[in-house]
């Protein structure tokens, strides 16, 4: 097994079986969570993790388009990461996510 990064003896882990109609449904589902936070973006920046381009391949663009569709922006920009930092629970503390797609939105108030 090949990891991405140092694991420590003792740690649990989870592993992941990748499916692409699960991953663009995720990807669609960061979108509404996006959505509810602010219900009209002018622009939004995507930071999707380079596993999930290498699993979806030539899916990625119907993944990037769903996402698109969804949002409803004029300006959507983004790139592949290794590693995507955002909030996450009740908390909204930023911590670091893997295999994911991130979305912040923006609008002129």
């Amino acid at each position: 097994m090949t990891f991405a990064g140092d694991i420590p003896e003792g740690s649990t882990v989870r592993l992941m079986r990748s499916n692409s109609e699960k991953l663009i449904r995720g990807a669609l589902q960061a979108a509404d969570d996006a959505l509810s936070l602010l219900q009209n973006p002018e622009s939004a920046i995507l930071v999707s993790c380079v596993g999930r381009k290498l699993v979806l391949r030539q899916l990625a663009e119907e993944e990037l388009e769903a996402v698109q569709q969804e949002l409803n922006a004029d300006v959507v920009t983004g790139f592949y990461s290794y590693g995507e930092l955002a909030p996450t629970g009740e908390m909204r503390t930023c911590e670091l996510h893997n295999q994911t797609m991130t979305i912040t939105t923006f609008s002129e108030v």
